[in-house]
């Protein structure tokens, strides 16, 4: 690689550290420009679920024995009726062991991929790794990208070959080249309380579950934390004229974790948190030399915890497309692709899936709830109905997806 091939990545989230150490690898030189000073931890929890298809990736950039031994290994998820308390389904990624060499989810804090990666990028030669600082706007020519960027009364210019906005739902790059990020607000709030009580040694849930309930459907979710004692995390829908307070209380806490299993003692929440919830993809993925990846390009419902995965595989996409064309081996048309393929597979797998994930657990009509926990059943009692089920939610069949556009 020459010296004027420098990709400057806004965002040290794990997609912005995943594409930061892919073209680290590739011989590029990278300047990763994040606004926060610190790694987050336990005190602010965010995505944990990898997919079959994410770790596929996890492994290619040579972190996967490190990202699996800080999380949990997770080969079952469930889908439950809330309201009769039974279990409705449960899935099995066994049956992807043909499929992929990962059979199965991860459960690692997104907050542990990033430090291991940055870890491994603090080593390597060509890397500027930027924490505290933050990007104050950008210019780009037909050669290069300007990034000015500032961190308290210090500020400096960047200038680099290609621009990855990885800086999340709010982010800084996707203003400034005026892309629009358009979709909606979900009118209700979604809530995560966190606590200690494991709810699968006391009611034999999975790690990962699933609760069907018209009146308050509800996740249960288990990762390791930093600590690696273990703690579930339940996710559930605020109601609108719910205040922060009432819905994060003690009493409605303990309200919404009774009705999905009773305890029989207090339960200590250690980290409670609410948050709006968007359906939203960038109107284009790319303005010249810039891109835009995670979060920046494209936010969604977490029920299926597929927004990191897309995510993740944005990343990848990204770097091997600039790659073969910052090589010669491709001519700059390529670079259009990248948005094809990326925007598309939003749209068609993650917006689709995760919002009738959500219709699946709060449907409210009898018939269609009925038809709906029925079709659960049917799937799980089939071994090929559930492959294929799984190929979905897994985002493998994306994969293939993603690769017959050109």
């Amino acid at each position: 690689m020459s010296d004027r091939e420098h990709i400057i990545v806004a965002g040290a989230g794990p997609v912005g550290a995943v594409a930061a150490l892919a073209a680290a690898q590739r011989g590029f030189r990278v300047t990763i420009i994040e606004r926060n000073a610190g790694i987050e931890t336990d005190n602010a929890p965010r995505a944990a679920t990898f997919h079959p298809s994410t770790l596929e990736l996890i492994d290619e950039i040579g972190v996967i024995d490190a990202f699996i031994a800080a999380g949990l290994v997770c080969r079952y998820f469930d889908f439950w009726d809330k309201t009769t308390g039974t279990l409705v389904a449960r899935m099995d990624h066994d049956f992807l062991r043909d499929d992929t060499p990962f059979p199965y989810v991860v459960q690692t804090e997104q907050h542990k991929l990033v430090r291991i990666v940055l870890d491994r990028l603090r080593r390597m030669p060509g890397v500027d790794i930027r924490l505290g600082w933050s990007v104050d706007s950008i210019g780009q020519d037909a050669d290069r990208v300007t990034v000015r960027a500032s961190r308290g009364a210090d500020t400096d210019v960047l200038t680099g070959d290609w621009l990855f906005g990885c800086d999340g739902g709010r982010s800084t790059v996707r203003k400034a080249i005026g892309t629009e990020f358009e979709g909606y607000t979900w009118p209700e709030r979604f809530a995560v309380l966190t606590t200690r009580y494991d709810f699968g040694a006391e009611m034999g849930c999975s790690t990962r579950s699933y609760f069907a309930d018209p009146g308050q459907w509800a996740n249960l979710f288990k990762v390791a934390g930093d600590d690696m004692q273990g703690r579930w995390r339940v996710v559930f829908a605020a109601h609108p004229d719910q205040t922060d307070e009432q819905v994060l209380g003690d009493e409605h806490a303990e309200r919404v974790m009774s009705a999905i299993h009773p305890a029989t003692g207090p339960r200590t929440l250690v980290h409670r948190n609410i948050y709006n919830v968007h359906q939203r993809v960038a109107a284009a993925f790319r303005d010249g030399r810039v891109f835009l990846a995670g979060d920046a390009a494209h936010v969604n419902n977490p029920i299926g915890g597929l927004g990191l995965n897309c995510g993740v595989h944005d990343a990848m996409e990204l770097v091997r497309t600039v790659d073969q064309v910052a090589a010669g081996r491709a001519d700059a048309a390529l670079l259009d692709r990248y948005e094809r393929r990326r925007r598309t597979i939003n749209i068609e797998f993650v917006q689709q899936q995760t919002i009738d994930n959500k219709q699946r657990l709060e449907e409210k009509d009898p018939a269609a709830r009925r038809a709906r926990l029925d079709r659960l059943t049917e799937i799980g009692n089939d071994k090929e109905s559930q492959r294929l089920f799984l190929r979905r939610t897994s985002l493998l069949d994306a994969v293939v997806r993603a690769r017959e556009i050109s």
